[in-house]
């Protein structure tokens, strides 16, 4: 089965095209500024696999549903292309941001999961509008082609009560859901399940494993896993909370808004720039939010990106102690996404003095380049717990699961 994972964000549409029967992908791609200044300047790169070139084409693309006929014909395109015709595309695959309390797995998409989803645009305003003019541009363009939702926060609705529960007015939660719900849990349920595989050939089975999982992007989240199910993550009612990130700022005194508000003058549009866009690494080094930027000022002998750099490690440490005692000890931490995967001073500050836990880091492997792209131990042989690198694909995840539920439809 021919699948199109699709991951709409308010000015972009990524895609990519899978064989699931073996988990192929096919190719995939970008449509960039789309319905920005009227998507006068938007473009479009695809990148079929094995090439090393890209395919591009650059034409106006003022909303999603243009973007989408560019992205189908980039696919079908005699010379560039990887489909003969577009019915050869059998399921298609939508990120969706926030599922709230509605959905705890991928679901069929249907006139009532819509409406679940644009009731959920109010708790996720920049995200899940995005994620609806996906699907709605792909119900029109390909309307023989069944779809399937695959929920960010779904992988964290395992948390018990007393890990999502806010301590305010109880009647908050009951009336508006005020409560932590979780990010990138298609993220963190597929590296999960490749550490448990990892664990299971040490003989430590799956409903005995522990694991921490550490999403590092521009967006950063960390989870722990007991046997197999999220019980705690750090990101909260948005993605706000948690870990330092690339314009983010994480966990924060809530008494600061108030203070902003009133000795500062500040509005809750510029107090949500603030906290969003223009803090995390970004505030703090006051150079960039991109970590390859941080090392470079850091090697300059810039003072404040090596303290963006410490707290960034600083605060993942933190989170990795508090989450190993919530599991009562832990197999196995995970590095994922573009700075856990890549960035092996991340890695070896955050899991400094961590042998108290069992974790006790290689550095040669740590540092080694060759291991880079393909799940890697870089724990030292006799450590007592893992430390993993795991590149992540969530696309691969959210073609699996919609070819899965498709197949099961019918």
């Amino acid at each position: 089965m021919k699948v199109l994972v699709v991951n709409c964000g308010s000015s972009s549409l990524k895609y990519e095209l899978f064989e699931s029967d073996t988990g192929q992908s096919l190719a995939s791609g970008l449509a960039s500024r789309v319905g920005v200044n009227g998507g006068e300047e938007a473009l479009l790169e695809q990148k079929r696999a094995g090439d090393e070139e890209k395919f591009t084409v650059q034409a106006p693309m003022p909303d999603h549903k243009v973007a989408l006929g560019y992205v189908l014909a980039a696919l079908t395109d005699p010379e560039e292309g990887v489909l003969g015709s577009l019915d050869e595309i059998q399921a298609i695959g939508h990120r969706v941001v926030h599922g709230g309390e509605a959905f705890s797995q991928s679901v069929l998409i249907d006139a009532v999961v819509e409406a679940a989803i644009e009731r959920f645009c109010e708790i996720a305003p920049l995200h899940n509008p995005a994620n609806l003019l996906g699907i709605r541009a792909c119900r029109d363009r390909l309307p023989h082609a069944p779809m399937v939702a695959v929920f960010d926060t779904a992988f964290h609705q395992t948390l018990p009560p007393v890990a999502y529960i806010y301590g305010i007015p109880y009647e908050l939660y009951e009336e508006r859901k005020i409560r932590r719900y979780g990010f990138h849990g298609t993220s963190h349920r597929y590296v999960a399940g490749k550490a448990a595989e990892m664990l299971d050939k040490r003989g430590l089975a799956p409903e005995q494993q522990r694991i921490i999982t550490c999403h590092l992007g521009n967006g950063c989240s960390i989870t722990a896993i007991q046997g197999g199910k999220s019980v705690q993550t750090s990101m909260g009612f948005t993605p706000l909370a948690g870990l330092l990130m690339g314009t983010r700022c994480g966990d924060l005194d809530p008494a600061l808004v108030p203070y902003l508000i009133n000795h500062l003058g500040m509005d809750p549009e510029e107090i949500d720039d603030l906290l969003n866009k223009r803090s995390g690494l970004l505030g703090v080094s006051g150079v960039s939010s991109d970590m390859r930027d941080i090392h470079q000022a850091i090697s300059e002998g810039n003072a404040r990106a090596k303290l963006a750099l410490d707290i960034f490690s600083y605060r993942l440490r933190r989170y990795i102690g508090a989450y190993a005692t919530v599991l009562g000890g832990v197999d196995a931490v995970v590095f994922t996404a573009g700075i856990g995967e890549n960035d092996a001073l991340v890695r070896e500050q955050s899991t400094r003095d961590l042998e108290f836990l069992g974790l006790y880091l290689d550095q040669t492997r740590n540092n080694d380049p060759s291991l880079r792209g393909q799940p890697a131990d870089i724990s030292k042989f006799d450590s007592p717990s893992r430390i993993l690198v795991i590149p992540t694909d969530e696309e691969l995840l959210i073609a699996t699961d919609t070819a899965e539920i498709v197949g099961k439809s019918g």
